[in-house]
């Protein structure tokens, strides 16, 4: 990952705090650090604060539609909470990191809650229930901002580095480095042509704003009330795709058994209610899911933002999953049709 918060320098970060708060006068705190921004943890007058600095990209057009947004959710009432950006002096909502690195951040409210592990069934039925009220939310709004990030289809413009004959050259004659994930390199080749193979069939489908990575790591419960939702945060790949994207992206990552497919599905029905031909596509839709995140870090490993070991360790589990999804795959389509319709 390119840059770190920490190496930012002394004092730039406290000064970003304070063109938010004018009075502050603390040190963020080590927060989380993910595969694409870091966290800070702000205390001031007795409340928290989430500083956001967003790591792998520099272009402030992406932010500003993500923050557009989460401005337009923050008067929807939903009946979980999602983060809102707040404004400095200035009305803005970002604030360029004043060294030589051009990152940006962002300051937010924080949010009360725990992330549930991937194995806990206790929230799915709940958590069904809020992706689709929030499907139902951002199927009316249209921010005035073009979305940054394309649909997951349009795997040739979000991926410029993954030329397909590029892909499968690597996947065929791995690196030396790379030799003990052949196997999983030729599974992932492998998902790569056919799903571009079947992409022609998707672009007809319904189309919305989607928040684009659902998952349990994007999603809060209350301490207290493992069952129910608190907020569903990082919108930061929030853009027009097709509608069912989002409960396909969740479908991905359930754990095994019929027991969560149906805990989510039965929340998620009740707010969104998808046609036959939808339903269909969410097979293909989640091993599109599958390869669009293959390509996310071989993206990061040809621009030597992790090593190899990375991508390896994706490889590995990515093309387990899809052996796991493709040998369910009928069965899955006919539970989704029973469920849902």
């Amino acid at each position: 990952m390119t840059g770190k918060a920490g190496s930012a320098g002394e004092g730039i970060l406290e000064e970003v705090v304070r063109q938010y708060l004018p009075h502050y006068a603390g040190t963020p705190e080590q927060g989380a650090k993910g595969w694409n921004n870091t966290t800070r943890f702000v205390d001031h007058d007795h409340r928290r604060y989430v500083l956001r600095v967003y790591e792998t990209h520099r272009d402030p057009a992406k932010i500003k539609f993500e923050h557009a947004v989460l401005l337009a959710l923050a008067e929807a009432e939903l009946s979980f909470r999602t983060p809102v950006p707040l404004l400095t002096t200035e009305g803005e909502t970002l604030v360029r990191l004043k060294d030589s690195s051009g990152r940006y951040a962002c300051l937010f409210a924080y949010i009360e809650g725990l992330r549930p592990t991937d194995e806990d069934i206790r929230p799915l039925h709940t958590f069904g229930e809020a992706a689709g009220e929030l499907s139902a939310a951002l199927a009316v709004i249209a921010p005035k901002q073009k979305p940054a990030y394309r649909p997951y289809y349009e795997l040739g413009e979000a991926y410029p580095l993954c030329k397909p004959e590029r892909v499968f050259d690597l996947c065929s004659n791995p690196p030396a480095e790379l030799l003990r994930a052949a196997p999983y390199l030729t599974l992932m080749a492998q998902a790569y042509a056919e799903i571009l193979r079947e992409l022609g069939n998707l672009r007809h489908l319904p189309h919305q704003l989607v928040h684009g990575d659902l998952n349990a790591s994007n999603l809060l419960v209350r301490a207290d009330e493992p069952d129910v939702i608190e907020a569903l945060l990082d919108f930061e790949f929030c853009t027009y795709d097709i509608r069912a994207m989002d409960a396909a992206v969740i479908l991905s990552g359930l754990p095994e058994g019929e027991e969560a497919l149906h805990a989510f599905a039965e929340g998620f029905r009740k707010n969104v209610a998808l046609s036959e031909e939808e339903l269909q596509a969410i097979p293909l839709l989640m091993r599109l899911r599958k390869v669009d995140v293959f390509l996310h870090f071989l993206t990061r490993y040809w621009e030597g933002i992790d090593d190899f070991t990375v991508l390896e360790e994706q490889a590995c589990s990515l093309s387990r999953d899809l052996e796991r999804m493709r040998a369910s795959e009928q069965r899955l389509k006919r539970l989704l049709s029973n469920i849902l319709i």
